[in-house]
């Protein structure tokens, strides 16, 4: 007998339908074939569901059995499958009669019949609701990222049998309770906070600058001067991510399986890769292509400490994704697109030993040494940086400061990023674009009209300091969120020479 089953494929960050389809033969030596493509852990699958089938208490049939895992030219992967092939063998077997048509299941069956964790449950909910299928039956630890999907019923299983009585009638699952995203939206205490950085107000400035509009932002500086606290205290002055947004991070960290207990992330990621990691790890691939570190800061921080140390090919390989917002990766079995709109931080030494430029400090390298150290991040990859900032080495008198003299908090910080981003999500409301940083040219004639004064003021900028049409274009994108920050409608020319301080001065090799 045959019997169809609706499962789904996760293929880049979307689930596509699969039909698994499986038939018990009269005849034939007893046997259990995969085929659909599948990989090892689709295989594995054999064992899995024979084991979790016979210690459910049900027969496993001694006959020939075929499943095909359909379309069968799209790569299978990973052990989602086995729960919805457990199914079919069952209602191929006659030992269990009854209509599934409108549901889809998907979960990974131990060998005593339990349900474990499922990576990709969140793109899958959302194929099943524009399938327009009115029942999803997947593992109880799932529960939760399944509850934030509306207008369809999720059925959290703990075990194959209470599937088997649920869907005969002898006893019935409880559908797991819809989720309000809205109190999952709570502020939650910082580590770190701009109230403990003594100094370096200067940087603070850029910082929240950059953060009132995801502009990437470089630091500068000699070791010890603060620059990787900064970015680490970047996060308490971030503004909230939008439920759009936040729906988009959680289907990238539910397909990575990084997403835990939660059932959506709710704050701005920070991700900090090591400067040993590969082109892979850092843009996204594989064989099987998942997402890399840009694509899990998507509309939150990448942030790349000793900046110089990366190998260029990784660095370069960023350029695409920070002018586009998206990475594709292309394979022998297709390409898949990951979004990747994450604001840059980037930390550096002027030189190997750190103290080049430095007062209190004597430099030790040699100047072929300098430049080459300088040169190792190329001009392309500078220029794709908004904010270029010099952070010096703090001074006595702004360590030694009375603890009692008030320096602002994050928690004030923040206000006024946020505000700044609020007037950015009306201004965008009819474009597919979140903040300033994201502007083409097209919308940098639209919303960032410049006065005669503030055009002249450009114009000498541009031939003092060699402006690429792209660092101009920057630029005005910098003042426009300077100005968002001030609560002005209209870009000012002191907002124009604030935005123009924030450029990488010209040295003579």
């Amino acid at each position: 007998m045959l019997a169809r089953v609706n499962s789904s494929a996760v293929v880049g960050l979307d689930a596509v339908p699969v039909e698994v389809e499986v038939d018990v033969a009269s005849q034939g030596l007893p046997s259990l074939t995969i085929v659909g493509l599948p990989d090892k852990a689709v295989e594995e699958a054999k064992e899995r569901v024979r084991s979790a089938i016979k210690n459910s208490g049900a027969d496993f049939p001694a006959k020939r059995i075929t499943v095909n895992l359909a379309p069968a030219d799209l790569p299978k992967e990973g052990p989602s499958y086995d729960l919805p092939i457990a199914l079919g063998i069952l209602l191929a077997s006659e030992q269990l009669k009854v209509d599934i048509s409108d549901a889809l299941f998907m979960g990974e069956l131990s060998l005593d019949g339990r349900l474990r964790h499922t990576n990709g449950v969140l793109p899958q909910m959302l194929l099943a609701k524009q399938k327009k299928l009115k029942r999803v039956f997947l593992p109880q630890v799932n529960s939760k990222e399944a509850g934030i999907i509306h207008n369809i019923t999720a059925y959290p299983v703990p075990t194959l049998i209470s599937l088997f009585y649920h869907l005969t009638g002898q006893s019935s699952i409880k559908p797991q309770e819809k989720i309000t995203l809205k109190k999952y939206f709570k502020e939650e205490p910082f580590e770190f906070d701009m109230k403990d950085i003594k100094g370096q107000e200067k940087a603070k400035r850029a910082m929240e600058i950059a953060a009132a509009a995801s502009h990437n932002i470089l630091l500068k500086g000699p070791p010890g001067a603060g620059k990787t606290l900064l970015s680490r205290t970047l996060p308490s002055i971030l503004p909230r991510l939008t439920t759009q947004e936040a729906l988009e991070v959680t289907k990238i960290y539910s397909i990575s399986g990084l997403l835990g207990k939660e059932a959506i992330i709710t704050k701005r990621s920070f991700r900090n890769p090591h400067h040993t990691t590969s082109h892979v790890g850092l843009i996204g691939g594989g064989a099987i292509p998942k997402p890399g570190e840009i694509s899990l800061a998507h509309r939150g921080v990448l942030f790349l400490d000793e900046f110089p140390e990366f190998p260029r090919h990784v660095l370069e390989a960023m350029r695409q994704p920070m002018e586009d917002g998206f990475i594709t990766v292309a394979r022998a079995h297709g390409r898949v697109m990951f979004p990747a709109k994450f604001m840059l931080v980037a930390a550096q030494n002027p030189c190997p030993c750190g103290y080049y430029g430095d007062n209190t400090h004597t430099c030790r390298c040699m100047p072929g040494a300098v430049l080459r150290y300088q040169k190792r991040i190329s001009g392309p990859m500078l220029d794709r940086i908004d904010i270029h900032i010099d952070v010096p080495a703090v001074k006595t008198e702004k360590l030694t400061i009375n603890d009692k003299v008030k320096i602002e908090s994050s928690l004030e910080i923040r206000k006024r990023v946020q505000k700044a981003r609020d007037i950015q999500t009306k201004r965008f409301k009819n474009k597919k674009i979140a903040s300033n940083a994201e502007m083409n040219n097209k919308d940098i004639k639209e919303f960032c009209q410049l006065s005669d004064e503030c055009l002249n003021l450009l114009r000498m900028a541009v031939v003092k300091m060699n402006l690429s049409a792209r660092s101009y274009h920057r630029t005005v994108k910098l003042a426009r969120t300077i100005a968002d920050l001030d609560q002005s409608k209209n870009i000012k020319p002191e907002h124009i020479a604030e935005a123009l301080q924030y450029r990488p001065r010209q040295t003579s090799n």
